[in-house]
């Protein structure tokens, strides 16, 4: 196996994955890039949801979308190419296209199909920011298909956000077997980053209740900063910004704010200001 990091040497990139649908993963991967963003770092986000949601999320509709990451996976653009300016300084964006949807099919009789985004960001040239880093964040879609392999085997950690409601073990066991798999049979670099508890509601009991019962489950692979059930969260996508721009004030801003905090402490590298940012 080649390795795909040697040009991407200052950078990490990270999946977000969980193959339920509906439990935060496009508003953690949208807040949790400007968040890192604001604090200074180089930040891509690649749209890997045929759903486009972080793209129109970030202000990009489809019919600005001249090039996708679906040109990308079939071969027909670099990932550079398909780079675009979003309104947050520091972060950048290859855009989704519902064309995703099939790429399974269209891949099967290509070798190189589980290693196709590993090849396409080998491909980007160092961060210059004056961080001197860059995250790359995936938001895969809400199944475990051939788009969410190939952004594990792309990766080096998976962030998953589990919502805190009575179904949110179910179906965890076969995402981290993947993720075994994934790391066993083409990436060996990959690790879970961390678990973070979204759409807490801390006047439901339940709520409290499944943070607890996560945290028994995964120990320290769960995140301390927990993510609450905010309207303002909700309503930013529908004026196509993140939640930190729309209300950078509002709980859930500070909390994707704080979880941009734990996860550089997490990673090594001096905790930035992001309240001044």
């Amino acid at each position: 196996m080649s390795d795909h990091r040697a040009g991407m040497s200052n950078s990490k990139t990270f999946a977000v994955v969980n193959q339920k649908g509906g439990v935060g993963k496009t508003t953690t991967a949208v807040n949790l890039g400007t968040a890192l963003a604001a604090a200074g770092y180089e930040t891509l986000l690649v749209d890997l949801d045929p759903q486009g949601n972080a793209s129109t999320g970030l202000g990009v509709p489809a019919s600005d979308r001249a090039l996708t990451t679906y040109d990308v996976m079939v071969g027909e653009a670099t990932l550079q190419q398909a780079i675009v300016k979003t309104d947050v300084p520091n972060l950048v964006l290859a855009p989704a296209a519902v064309e995703l949807s099939g790429a399974d099919m269209e891949l099967i009789e290509n070798s190189r199909r589980a290693h196709i985004l590993a090849d396409a960001l080998s491909g980007l040239p160092r961060a210059t920011s004056a961080r001197g880093k860059r995250f790359v964040l995936i938001d895969c879609p809400p199944s475990l298909n051939l788009l969410t392999i190939n952004a594990m085997a792309s990766a080096q950690g998976v962030l998953v956000p589990l919502q805190c409601e009575f179904y949110a073990l179910e179906g965890l066991s076969q995402l981290l077997e993947t993720v075994r798999r994934v790391k066993r049979n083409l990436n060996p670099n990959l690790e879970i980053d961390g678990v973070i508890l979204t759409m807490h509601d801390r006047r439901n009991n339940l709520s409290a209740q499944v943070a607890a019962d996560v945290r028994s489950y995964l120990g320290e692979l769960v995140f301390d900063t927990i993510i609450p059930r905010n309207v303002r969260l909700s309503e930013a996508p529908s004026h196509s910004m993140p939640a930190l721009i729309y209300d950078h004030a509002c709980a859930g801003s500070q909390a994707y704010i704080e979880l941009a905090s734990e996860l550089l402490r997490k990673e090594g590298v001096a905790k930035e200001s992001l309240e001044e940012a």
